[in-house]
């Protein structure tokens, strides 16, 4: 039997929309369409989707890449799987796809 490795998906977002993202989704909209790609994808699998506004963050982490954002470090929606960041602005689902298989298969071997 698989080891069930839980993968926590977190998008930092603002409300309004970046002046270069005017014609993507909003930051919001990014992680509700995240969890409904990957829950269709991988319906068996641990995952779970996390939201984030970069004006109120509450843990260290999350004040720790608001504040990156804010000072333009980073581009928003900023995606960060399992702690580790993997897109920012628009992210590909064929790069998130990877990454999650890519973490199931680790973990089918451990």
């Amino acid at each position: 039997m698989r080891w069930v490795q839980k993968i926590e998906f977190t998008v930092y977002g603002a409300e309004q929309k970046c002046a270069s993202c005017v014609h993507l989704p909003s930051a919001l909209e990014t992680k509700d369409w995240l969890e409904a790609a990957l829950t269709r994808k991988f319906p068996h699998e641990n995952l779970s989707f996390h939201y984030v506004d970069i004006e109120s963050p509450n843990t260290e982490r999350e004040k720790e890449l608001a504040e990156a954002i804010l000072n333009e470090e980073y581009f928003y929606p900023l995606l960060v799987v399992n702690g580790e960041i993997l897109a920012e602005g628009n992210p590909s689902l064929k790069v998130v796809t990877q990454r999650v298989e890519a973490i199931l298969s680790a973990s089918f071997y451990k």
